[in-house]
């Protein structure tokens, strides 16, 4: 005989998490997750690991904050070893993760530094290696986005750095990273609604994501031989700090995520679950393939 049925176990998507308006205070780049209001769920106290990843060893960029953090902890909740990095201004945020890492048993350790710097993407690879004793995970989360209303609005150096930042470090992190990667790992990239509907404020951001699409595709084509998987997620609207702190007008935050489906932004951690898929060997028959977390705008 089966048992009642109990709605109680359900959960509304509309509803489970804070919806507009919001009132949050605009902050100065890169921005803390301790001054979004609502704050931000991470999975702080949400995220519950299965195993999954259990030894493995994962490097994951700005895991401070946002869903960077929301994979690292999620990563850790399910058995892999963690470092993060981080820009120094981030520092107070990254030790915060750092401590509920270490708090799951696992060897974890904060690298601050500037993805734009080729030697230092070369660095990270390998301090992260030098820390775990290898490295399997590559999750590329830091990302740069600052809007502008016309492309006469964006300087050069605004340009150059959201590039460096979202492509170049990529490149550089994935090219070193696979110098000793073995068979059976895998990189996540982090590309976006924007790579498909790309806003107008957003003209260097959106491109930048949409070039990580075509280069999740053909990375994995080239290193499927060598056992070795490439995969992206492209989130919608995710309330971060990134937000605040210049990827949107204040105008547009205090309506941020209505346009969705499911009326209300994502959250960090409802984004986490895919980066643990795509990183476990559940998703093994899966490359060159980008998972949309968008609050119900598909993926073209």
């Amino acid at each position: 005989m089966t048992e009642p049925f109990d709605t109680s176990k359900l959960t509304d998507p509309t509803t489970r998490y804070p919806g507009p308006p919001f009132d949050t205070p605009k902050q100065s780049a890169p921005g803390t997750v301790h001054k979004l209001q609502p704050p931000a769920d991470h999975g702080e106290a949400s995220y519950k690991g299965h195993g999954r990843l259990k030894g493995r060893r994962a490097l994951v960029t700005g895991g401070d904050s946002g869903i960077g953090r929301a994979a690292a902890i999620a990563f850790a909740r399910e058995g892999a070893h963690v470092v993060i990095n981080y820009l120094p201004e981030e520092e107070q945020d990254a030790k915060e993760v750092i401590a509920l890492l270490e708090k799951e048993g696992v060897t974890a350790k904060g690298i601050p530094g500037d993805l734009k710097d080729e030697s230092f993407c070369r660095s990270l690879v390998k301090q992260a290696a030098d820390v775990m004793g290898g490295l399997d995970i590559l999750a590329n989360v830091a990302g740069k986005q600052t809007h502008q209303s016309t492309i006469e609005d964006i300087t050069s150096e605004q340009f150059d750095a959201t590039y460096k930042t979202n492509v170049y470090a990529l490149f550089w992190l994935c090219k070193h990273a696979l110098e000793i990667m073995p068979k059976g790992s895998t990189i996540v990239n982090t590309a976006s609604i924007q790579s498909y509907d790309p806003s107008a404020i957003l003209l260097d951001y959106a491109s930048t994501k949409a070039a990580i699409v075509a280069f999740t595709k053909a990375l994995a084509g080239q290193v499927a031989e060598r056992g070795i998987r490439v995969n992206a997620v492209a989130p919608g609207p995710v309330w971060t700090a990134l937000q605040p702190s210049g990827g949107q007008p204040m105008d547009k935050i205090k309506e941020f995520g209505s346009s969705v489906p499911l009326k209300r932004p994502g959250q960090p951690v409802e984004c986490a679950p895919l980066y643990v898929l795509l990183a476990s060997n559940e998703s093994s028959f899966t490359t060159g393939e980008t998972y949309g977390v968008t609050g119900g705008n598909p993926l073209p």
